[in-house]
């Protein structure tokens, strides 16, 4: 039998306990999750304490699981901080450097807002300097999203080839075909339907935590090139389709209880279906690390809409969601420079370059490495941390 012993200052303690999928040298993918520096198969672990163990954690997907409900999700939760605090079966437990982390749910579909109002303050004063208001009429009565690619969604370790795609330059007569010059990240966090709605009966704003499951750290590769000559009237589309990358680790929303803040104060007043007694935010702190070097600290806290707001207003339609759907924030950037969450904010759209391991740098090239990590306020004044994200950047394949 293994004992674990979990250091008192690591992000992955008794207070977190993430859900993941982990595999050995040729071994099949199972579900996990993380304590201290070792991983714990939850179906070896929880056996026969919690008669769905194989049933639900005997599998690469945590979607079967994510599907019991939340009633299901704090027993487990409840059973697996007995469990790791005690013996475990040698096999087990892993030291995290052993295995592989692999996608840890099956994304049904993917919805990608724009919840940051300084992120959309930047863009709206780089695209229309000469507007008074940079934020477009809807953006504070509505979270302003977009429908992305599901198929493309990839796991932290999966590298990004630079995409193709036709673009036009200011001073380009025609348009052109090539791979895209303004390869771009954007820092977010992702949220995940562990049980969705039926189609015609909405999800309110209080009832997100009968709804949601867990939280990711996500990265939405932006074509900036692409998606400006693409964008108009319909929203972002190929620019945005070739990937986006999340961690490999769920960290639940019953973890990030002691997270909660207010949101930034919601003026005008939403519309009912919006509403909330406080719309509570999450106070996690990011950080963007490019080939080695932290070039800005995005605080989720600063996002204007809630979680349950993109939620509400996901379904408000009638709209179905199902296990595993995904829904990310948009780019997460605060009031100051080095809070920008991605670099066509950070580079004030190229103008003003930054240093990165002595070079001016404003996009990305072939060959850079991008970090993405995230820790969240846990209690007892400890931090609940969320992995990372780390992606390469390869050339593209076009001619």
């Amino acid at each position: 039998m293994t004992r674990i012993d979990i250091p008192t200052d690591s992000g992955f303690g008794l207070d977190n306990l993430p859900y993941g999928v982990y595999s050995r040298a040729g071994g099949e993918r199972r579900c996990a999750t993380r304590v201290g520096d070792h991983v714990v198969d939850l179906a070896l672990a929880l056996d026969p304490s919690l008669p769905q163990a194989q049933e639900w954690f005997a599998t690469g997907s945590l979607n079967v699981f994510m599907a019991a409900g939340p009633q299901q999700w704090s027993a487990v939760r409840s059973l697996l901080r007995e469990k790791v605090t005690g013996d475990l079966p040698d096999d087990a437990v892993f030291d995290v450097a052993d295995v592989a982390m692999h996608l840890p749910f099956e994304v049904a579909d993917y919805v990608d807002f724009y919840a940051s109002e300084h992120h959309a303050s930047n863009l709206g004063r780089l695209f229309r300097p000469d507007n008074p208001d940079p934020l477009m009429p809807n953006w504070k009565h509505l979270p302003v999203g977009y429908h992305g690619r599901s198929s493309t969604i990839i796991p932290s370790g999966v590298d990004v080839m630079r995409p193709c795609g036709q673009r036009k330059g200011p001073d380009d007569p025609e348009p052109v075909f090539g791979p895209s010059v303004r390869l771009d990240i954007e820092a977010e966090l992702g949220f995940v339907v562990g049980v969705g709605n039926d189609m015609g009966r909405p999800i309110g704003t209080q009832e997100a935590d009968e709804h949601l499951f867990g939280a990711v750290i996500f990265n939405d590769w932006s074509a900036r090139d692409i998606q400006a000559w693409e964008y108009v009237p319909l929203g972002p589309n190929l620019g945005k389709s070739f990937a986006s990358s999340i961690s490999c680790w769920v960290v639940p929303m019953e973890a990030l209880r002691a997270a909660r803040v207010p949101t930034p104060t919601q003026d005008p007043r939403p519309l009912p279906y919006l509403r909330m007694d406080t719309p509570w935010g999450l106070d996690i702190d990011l950080e963007v690390e490019w080939n080695g070097q932290v070039v800005t600290r995005p605080p989720y806290r600063e996002m204007y809409w809630s979680p349950a707001q993109m939620l509400a207003h996901t379904t408000v339609n009638g709209a179905a969601t199902r296990t595993g759907d995904l829904f990310a924030s948009g780019t997460i950037s605060g009031p100051e420079k080095d809070q920008r969450g991605a670099f066509i904010e950070l580079t004030w759209g190229g103008k003003e370059p930054v240093t990165v391991a002595g070079e001016r740098r404003t996009f990305l090239l072939d060959g850079d490495t991008i970090t993405i990590r995230a820790t969240a306020v846990g209690p007892h004044g400890r931090r609940i941390d969320f992995g990372d994200v780390t992606t390469t950047i390869l050339p593209c394949s076009c001619s």
